[in-house]
């Protein structure tokens, strides 16, 4: 699976594009679907596939205002595999960018970024 992908976002879902040639994956707006895990496994699948089958950098570009429990359960499966790569010497990070009205995202980014060791931008937008 080394293709790119859009999924358009909705009322509850984010928008997310997957660039397998720049390595870079993007998500923005809310993230409250039905189902967490089954709205993020073409996304957790990519990653996976990227981290093993390409050795090029990967960035991830949030842009995310609000998440449920289980999209957050999601992320951090994201996040680990992230983090599992970057101990085997990968190029990996993070640049999560939040409006600077919104200050709950800020202490969200926050959160997750406790627990990595790889490069971890928090940056508000205005």
């Amino acid at each position: 699976m080394n293709a790119s992908f859009t999924l358009p976002g909705t009322q509850t879902t984010p928008t997310i594009t997957a660039d397998w040639d720049l390595g870079l994956l993007q998500m923005s707006g809310d993230s409250y679907p039905e189902n967490s895990f089954d709205f993020f496994t073409s996304t957790l699948d990519w990653v996976e596939s990227y981290l093993r089958q390409e050795n090029r950098p990967l960035r991830l570009e949030l842009r995310l205002v609000y998440m449920n429990t289980s999209s957050v359960k999601v992320m951090m499966d994201i996040f680990d595999l992230l983090e599992e790569a970057h101990r085997e010497g990968r190029d990996v990070g993070v640049d999560w960018f939040f409006d600077s009205r919104n200050e709950r995202v800020e202490l969200l980014a926050e959160e997750f970024r406790e627990d990595c060791t790889f490069p971890f931008r928090i940056s508000a937008e205005t």
